[in-house]
């Protein structure tokens, strides 16, 4: 893919890039979350220790010992719920990516663009970094690349370097570039070869839904890139992958825009990212890996304060 004057239609595409972050932030506890371990822990103290019918009965020995068995037995289990429900708060709240992991990017030229000052991927590292995560991108974009392309070079391109992730930005010049293009059952085998070799090595998945062919959505290209897209929506759920959509926050950001749209928004020309584009990927890859708003605000203002921001 190549960067080409902007028109509604892209022409047919020929030519076209690692950072820090401290300790993890403290876990954050829901209030439903603690609302129902309370809730639940009240109602189980109450059906596990009934109050005695009269007071005859507590003063017979064997059945205090009985309830002294029972409140222990009891205070036990409130224990282990409660270390249940934490743990499950502190997994839901955390950043998948680790302090010191290394990410691979793979995709076409919008990911060798993305290796730029202001591109997706290293806004991604700052983003993390700025969370407290210091990740390391390799960079695995190259210009024009098709799923068949990818899976050809996966293991020099990224197996070989042993990351502990990999995002995965393919689907647009399987469409794009038409009958030299992949067909979906094609594409279908080998983008779940791709996810399956990277598993099988012990390398995490993120899957990134493509971006759009041209800036307006009803296009024959954009609806011809829709299945594929599902697809990868359908082959993440199966495979347990992390999924950033990103043809849908791309949607999502055209459509706010609305009818007093002119040219293109996030795009140069209609396919390869602009500075806003990049921001966005970047934000849903963010989001994807498990950032809070809270976390993301943080992330795009360090973006500003980098020199030579995108503004």
């Amino acid at each position: 893919m190549a960067r080409h004057a902007p028109s509604s239609s892209p022409r047919h595409p020929d030519v076209v890039r690692r950072l820090p972050a401290s300790p993890a932030p403290p876990f954050r506890i829901s209030g439903e979350i603690t609302l129902a371990a309370e809730t639940f822990l009240n109602v189980f103290s109450h059906h596990s220790n009934p109050q005695p019918k009269n007071k005859t009965m507590r003063t017979l020995p064997q059945h205090a010992h009985h309830h002294t068995i029972l409140s222990r037995m009891t205070h036990g289990i409130k224990l282990a719920l409660a270390a249940v429900l934490l743990t499950g708060a502190v997994q839901a709240g955390e950043i998948a990516v680790k302090d010191g992991q290394k990410i691979a990017f793979m995709g076409d030229s919008i990911t060798q663009g993305g290796v730029g000052p202001n591109g997706y991927v290293t806004l991604t590292i700052r983003g993390l970094e700025s969370a407290g995560v210091k990740a390391t991108a390799i960079p695995a974009g190259i210009s024009g690349h098709k799923s068949n392309d990818m899976l050809a070079r996966l293991e020099k391109d990224v197996l070989s370097k042993k990351p502990d992730w990999m995002t995965l930005s393919c689907g647009v010049n399987d469409v794009w570039h038409g009958k030299n293009g992949v067909t979906l059952e094609d594409y279908k085998k080998n983008i779940t070869q791709i996810v399956e070799k990277c598993q099988t090595a012990g390398i995490k998945v993120m899957i990134l839904t493509s971006t759009m062919i041209g800036e307006d959505e009803p296009n024959p290209n954009n609806q011809k890139l829709a299945p594929y897209n599902e697809f990868l929506r359908t082959l993440a759920k199966e495979k347990k992958c992390l999924l950033a959509d990103l043809n849908a926050e791309m949607q999502a950001a055209i459509a706010k825009a609305g009818a007093d749209k002119k040219g293109n928004i996030l795009t140069g020309d209609g396919v390869h990212m602009n500075p806003a584009g990049n921001q966005m990927m970047a934000t849903g890859v963010l989001k994807g890996f498990g950032l809070s708003a809270e976390q993301l605000e943080k992330a795009k203002a360090s973006w500003m304060a980098k020199e030579g921001a995108p503004k």
